[in-house]
């Protein structure tokens, strides 16, 4: 089939997969760059490689790499996943095409580089701390009082955070943590804390070109308090753009997309309101996980890929629209299955009752019968998540709250039980 052009994805994992079809359609073929030979074991599973014309191995030659890429004469190289944003910016700086560049590179990927390089944009910012040891970290905690965050600098998924109540707490969290191997696994180069931030959580998810930014979804989170962790999400759901709190997070996200140098492609900015306004977790300069944006096109009729597709190679249409709000065709919620303890999975007691909950869309089991079932504790070990839509708000949120309330230790029958 003739094509129009080549696109290039780096490290695409996951959600990544629903670009190739969206490329294709807009005429479009994909090429797959694997920026190491030893990709992360976490991330294969499900990996099509049949998606893309050709997967080029980078195994440490950028010029050899590039020769192979520029044959295909792509018009846009983008990351298909956190684990390949660096790479991505060297690739599409070396090769002239649009670029967040290579110069904030590490502030989009560095966790505490990012803090920093958006404080010293004017931006509100957590008070944080590069620890070098767990004294340093222990002292730090002592003079700063109340709740510490430690997390490694470099990883996703919630991998690795540690909410600490005493300095003892955060030097033990440091230690357990430096030279430990994250979810990519790599080695962690390093250790942040930062001040616990209260407020509710949100997810800021947009498409950029030329420094415009559009924004495809916001969300919201509901939150547990649950198997030692003071945050863990237990729900999402899609809100509408304009609002109060919307009206207060997006032109921060922006003014942090600016900070950071993201004028190019999607980014996944997650954000806390408090009461001071909102403050940064987290960007990543790539689309958001968890198959959230194929559930966003159902709720809205446009996803992040259809506008990733447009910022690339119809950027005339991009600009024509950009300042355009979604609106909301059928409300939507994501509920994620929160394990309480560890065993064997003999069985869900109340999936049937959720299934018949009237906004109930779809379930994705991931602990399956007989398989392993750990206490949930990041975004790696959730048993499973029911998305739920519908016409009316108000149906989803109740059935948010009914699925939580079947949730629990009632919910999960474990083999050698009577």
């Amino acid at each position: 089939m003739s094509t129009k052009g080549h696109v290039v994805l780096v490290d695409a994992f996951g959600t990544a997969r629903f670009y190739p079809p969206e490329f294709r359609e807009a005429g479009y073929a994909c090429v797959r760059v694997q920026s190491s030979p030893d990709q992360p074991e976490v991330l294969l599973s499900g990996l099509d490689l049949s998606l893309y014309e050709d997967n080029i191995l980078h195994t440490g030659d950028f010029e050899e790499t590039l020769r192979a890429v520029s044959a295909y004469e792509p018009v846009a190289v983008m990351a298909g996943h956190e684990f390949g944003v660096p790479f991505a910016d060297r690739l599409s700086e070396a090769l002239g095409l649009p670029t967040n560049g290579t110069a904030l590179s590490q502030a989009r990927r560095d966790k505490f580089t990012m803090i920093e390089t958006i404080k010293a944009a004017g931006l509100r910012g957590a008070r944080q701390l590069l620890a070098t040891s767990a004294g340093e970290l222990e002292a730090w905690h002592r003079e700063h009082g109340g709740r510490v965050v430690v997390k490694p600098l470099a990883s996703a998924g919630n991998d690795g955070i540690r909410f600490c109540d005493t300095p003892e707490d955060s030097a033990a969290a440091f230690r357990e943590l430096t030279g430990a191997d994250n979810m990519f696994s790599r080695r962690n180069e390093g250790v942040v804390a930062q001040e616990y931030l209260y407020g509710g959580e949100y997810m800021v998810n947009t498409v950029s070109r030329d420094g415009r930014h559009h924004v495809t979804d916001i969300i919201a989170t509901s939150r547990l308090s649950v198997n030692g962790v003071h945050d863990i999400s237990n729900s999402v759901h899609l809100l509408p753009r304009r609002g109060d709190a919307q009206d207060q997070l997006v032109p921060y996200a922006f003014s942090v997309l600016d900070a950071l140098g993201v004028r190019h492609g999607p980014a996944h900015t997650e954000l806390k309101l408090t009461p001071e306004g909102p403050v940064l977790i987290e960007t990543g300069a790539r689309i958001c996980g968890g198959d959230l944006p194929y559930y966003v096109r159902r709720a809205t009729g446009e996803s992040p890929f259809d506008w990733a597709v447009d910022a690339y190679v119809r950027p005339e249409r991009f600009h024509e629209r950009h300042e355009q709000d979604y609106t909301i065709k059928q409300h939507f919620a994501s509920v994620g299955l929160v394990s309480p303890t560890t065993g064997q999975l003999a069985g869900l007691r109340h999936i049937d009752e959720i299934k018949k909950l009237e906004s109930f869309y779809d379930f994705s089991q991931f602990v399956p019968v007989g398989g392993r079932l750990v206490p949930t504790t990041d975004d790696l070990n959730y048993v499973g998540f029911v998305r739920l839509f519908h016409e009316m708000q108000e149906v989803v949120m109740r059935d948010i709250g009914t699925i939580h309330y079947l949730d629990g230790e009632g919910m999960y029958e474990l083999a050698g039980e009577e």
